[in-house]
């Protein structure tokens, strides 16, 4: 349950566990899941309703299917994938969220969460208890819009992705997913070249409607041809251009 891995803090700004400490205000990453036009003051009253928690494992669930619906989370560090498993136990996996990321609106229509959500690294997720957010945005209308805004990025990601399922070949998704990221590590400040996937291939294969083995072959046969380089996990792309076609070709 996600309360065996979420415990509360007595104060916003220090973590109760002796981890280290954090506020909205000092994190590079405020910019991404809180709206750039909030003022100091507003980001300290922000910060006073976040939860702050010892960091999740490698394969630590953050909530599961059927938990209560009480927080939404924004990834500190580290990798989240969501997952779904079917009534034959089968697992799909949903999303892959990055620091600065916001999940966990899954559970706002029913009050209980619609998937399961685990950490594909060590992470640390800031956790905003909805209610509190939801009192805070009536005051803060810039929050409310930016929190309208997350909820609408979501909504149009997963039509893309179904988009790219329906419609592309191996290539054509896998580029797809490699120019997602790219774009996502550069609003990080990050390079959009040079990458370290936080998937591993069976997941990335599990969540693009491929084979392991169809993934693994893609991934070379894109490194020989010079469009990407790949050593495991760490992928460079060479050729943006050639991706990009990729992503429009249809099969």
């Amino acid at each position: 349950m996600a309360s065996s891995i979420i415990a509360t803090n007595s104060s916003a700004n220090a973590c109760t566990h002796g981890f280290i400490k954090a506020s909205c205000s000092d994190c590079n990453l405020k910019g991404l899941c809180l709206p750039i036009a909030l003022d100091i003051g507003d980001i300290e009253r922000v910060d006073k309703i976040i939860q702050r928690s010892r960091p999740l494992q490698s394969g630590d669930h953050l909530y599961r299917t059927g938990d209560p619906f009480r927080s939404i989370y924004a990834v500190r560090s580290g990798s989240i994938k969501t997952y779904l498993v079917d009534e034959n136990g089968i697992e799909q996996v949903t999303g892959f969220f990055l620091p600065g990321e916001v999940l966990g609106f899954d559970g706002v229509a029913n009050h209980k969460h619609a998937c399961n959500v685990v950490a594909l690294e060590t992470s640390s997720v800031c956790e905003i208890p909805f209610e509190k957010l939801e009192e805070l945005s009536l005051q803060i209308h810039t929050l409310q819009h930016h929190m309208f805004q997350l909820m609408g990025q979501q909504i149009e990601s997963d039509h893309q992705m179904m988009l790219t399922l329906s419609k592309k070949n191996a290539e054509g998704r896998i580029a797809t997913l490699l120019l997602s990221l790219s774009k996502r590590y550069a609003r990080r400040n990050l390079s959009p070249n040079a990458m370290r996937l936080p998937m591993s291939r069976m997941d990335m294969g599990n969540f693009l409607g491929l084979t392991i083995e169809t993934v693994s072959r893609t991934l070379s046969r894109l490194h020989k041809e010079d469009v990407i380089s790949v050593d495991g996990r760490e992928i460079v792309l060479k050729n943006h251009e050639r991706l990009d076609e990729l992503c429009h070709l249809l099969q």
